[in-house]
Parts: C-alpha cells; structure tokens; sequence
C-alpha cells in the first residue's frame, strides 16, 4: 500500500469530487477524514465504505467559511489519527450563472469566504502538524475555469484563481519544511454539480457531453482521487507548485467536432 501509515483529510469530502479522493486515498491504504456541512448520511456514507476497505475513517461537520469550525476540524483529524499527512483542499460551491456587472457582492464573498478563506484556514490550522512530518501533502481543488474565463462564471472562476496563485507561493514558502504543495485543475467533472452547471450553462445533459470530449467521457471524480493518490506517493513526491491540468487535453470538447 502506497499510502499505507498516513493520514488524509479532505474537506467536502461527502460527494463529489471529495469522496472520489477519499476512496482513493483509502484504496492506497491512508485513514481518511472528510468534512462535511449538511450532508450527514452521504458523509456516514463515505465512512463506511472507506472501513470497508479496512481503513479508519471519520466524517466531522464543519462549515469551512469558519476558522474556528476548521480548527476543530484539523483537531479532531490529529485527536483521532494521532498526526496528519496530507491536505486536500476540495471544499467549493458553484457561482449563479450571472455575468460580473450583475454579481452581487455578497455572491462574490461567498465564493471567495468558502474556496479562498476555506482553504487558507485550513492549511493555516494543518501546516503545524504537516511540518512535524518527515514528507507531507497539501493538495487544492481548482478547475480550467481560471484558464478559459467563460462568461457567467466570474466568481466562480476568480476563486479558484486565487486558490491557484495561494498554492504556488506555499508551495516555496514550505519547501524547507517538506511539505509538497499542488493545485489540480479539472475540466467538467461528472458529479451531481457539474450536472447541474452543463445543464444550467450549456441547456445540455452530461451524457450527450461526453460525446464531444476526449476518449468518449468527461471527467471523473475517480480520475482527480487517482491523481491525488498517485502524487501523494514516493512515486510522485518530486512534484510540488504546479496546477496540473485534468481535462484530457482538450478542455472546452471540441477537438472532436
């Protein structure tokens, strides 16, 4: 087990794209911990299929826009765990669809308090116990959002621009301390969210999607877990302040039109 002796916490780690990364990181041998902010029997869920895979698991309620909710957070992961390894950064709502001009300020703070300040809490409240380790982990939850721009995704894409920019200048900052910092940007993912925004932006369903991108699919949350599991192994422990492109080259689905 390449994970096998370490310890994960994945916040929104209840669905989604989280829980891809928890099983993942559990298939690798980690005892996981998720977060989670409404979703108490999906979280339940995710426990029990992670001790399935006969790793230790614990889902802890948590809303992220709070420090001191994060800071419990990160205590309860050390209290049950003994340590923490690795940081998966993956908690994040979806923007309304409206262009900048007509965004109201408090969508906007919602978008920045829960990816921006969600994730600077915890890697705030994890680094201490991340740096007492001989190898640790931070990984953030971005998407191509940032690198297209498209129209009626303002918010949502400056949120994960500054989560990009935040992962780079930690990732020189903790060199010293060995703990590898990376941002993973995905392309539509097929999650019960990316449905609603295909259906929302694009009036289309996924499954007619997927046609149109690279190798028949989309994105999965199984391809950003594998991801995740991979780079947190000694295999990729030579890679640290990059945003890594998950969209199978060709972000926007038209290279096959």
């Amino acid at each position: 087990m390449k994970l096998a002796g370490r310890t994960a916490l994945v916040t929104g780690g209840s669905r989604g794209i989280g829980r891809g990364i928890a099983l993942a990181l559990a298939h690798g041998g980690a005892s996981i911990a998720i977060s989670y902010r409404k979703e108490e029997a999906a979280a339940n869920e995710v426990v029990k299929a992670v001790q399935g895979l006969g790793r230790q698991a614990i889902a802890v309620k948590a809303d992220v826009t709070e420090q001191a909710a994060v800071e419990s957070l990160v205590g309860a992961t050390v209290a049950a765990f003994g340590k923490l390894d690795i940081l998966v950064n993956n908690a994040g709502i979806a923007s309304r669809g409206s262009s900048l001009a007509d965004t109201d300020a408090s969508e906007m703070k919602r978008l920045l308090d829960t990816h921006i300040m969600g994730a600077f809490y915890a890697c705030k409240a994890a680094l201490p116990h991340l740096r007492k380790n001989p190898r640790s982990d931070i990984y953030f939850i971005s998407s191509m959002s940032p690198h297209m721009a498209p129209a009626g995704h303002g918010p949502y894409a400056t949120a994960k621009a500054g989560l990009e920019v935040m992962a780079k200048v930690m990732a020189m900052e903790e060199l010293k301390n060995n703990v590898r910092v990376n941002t993973i940007a995905a392309g539509v993912v097929d999650t019960e969210m990316g449905r609603r925004l295909v259906k929302y932006t694009l009036g289309d369903e996924m499954g007619k999607l997927n046609q149109k991108f690279p190798f028949g699919r989309v994105c999965t949350p199984e391809d950003v877990g594998n991801l995740i599991a991979f780079l947190a192994s000694n295999e990729g422990g030579y890679v640290s302040g990059h945003t890594i492109f998950l969209d199978g080259g060709d972000p926007a689905g038209v290279a096959k039109e």
